[in-house]
């Protein structure tokens, strides 16, 4: 069966594996692979995760949210551009509100934790090949609370309502004075993923230095507090 598009229940499910830790790819094939699922392939890296699901076309990409060269919500971005109808489903270890929030606009049609019971992993497989979404439920009381909030956030003459709720996080730590490599850590980034962030940051609110975006972080923060 070609990859792509929405599977039903007599058709098999074609499933790329993503996690830079063998031992963990390796026990995800020996869970996954049972009749109407085939592992067609894994990576370790957003560059591979990219190629080899560009080169396979599977119908889920179980990913996992941190890579040696950047997120998999990068991966999950670049592959859902490339490959429309190749759902991704992050499987990772942390509980984290931006990641939740930029993994869902990312395009990500799930999002569960490790300690997830096996046969739930293996309906949650099934339930994006077959087009639905999953959160792990106790993150969905937070995705919409932030939605919520991004709803009534900035209005449209504000200056940071260009910024991602990412980028915007960012920020934040930026006028906190964090290092790129603390908030790397922080985010569960890679430090090259938040110096790009930071390059868009610069752009998008018209500075050149690093001191410029902390005071205008600064400076909203006031007049919030007023």
């Amino acid at each position: 069966m070609p990859g792509g598009g929405l599977v039903t229940t007599d058709q098999e499910l074609r499933v790329l594996l993503v996690d830079d830790h063998a031992v963990v790819r390796r026990g995800l094939r020996s869970l996954l692979t049972q009749p109407g699922t085939a592992i067609v392939g894994e990576a370790d890296t957003v560059a591979s995760a990219v190629q080899e699901a560009i080169r396979l076309s599977p119908d889920v990409v179980v990913m996992d949210l941190r890579l040696p060269d950047g997120s998999g919500i990068e991966a999950c971005r670049e592959i859902r551009a490339a490959k429309p109808d190749t759902k991704v489903l992050i499987l990772t270890s942390y509980a984290d509100e931006d990641a939740l929030f930029s993994a869902v606009m990312a395009g990500a049609s799930g999002y569960v934790l490790k300690d997830l019971d096996p046969s739930r992993l293996q309906d949650a497989v099934r339930t994006v090949g077959e087009g639905g979404s999953l959160l792990d439920p106790s993150l969905t009381t937070t995705l919409f609370s932030r939605l919520r909030r991004g709803m009534t956030g900035h209005p449209a003459d504000d200056v940071f309502s260009v910024l991602t709720p990412q980028e915007d996080r960012i920020l934040d730590f930026i006028a906190d004075g964090l290092t790129n490599r603390e908030i790397a850590e922080r985010l569960h980034l890679s430090e090259k993923t938040v110096k790009n962030y930071v390059s868009e940051i610069y752009s998008k609110l018209n500075v050149e230095r690093r001191s410029q975006a902390a005071t205008m972080a600064t400076e909203r923060r006031l007049r919030k507090q007023q």
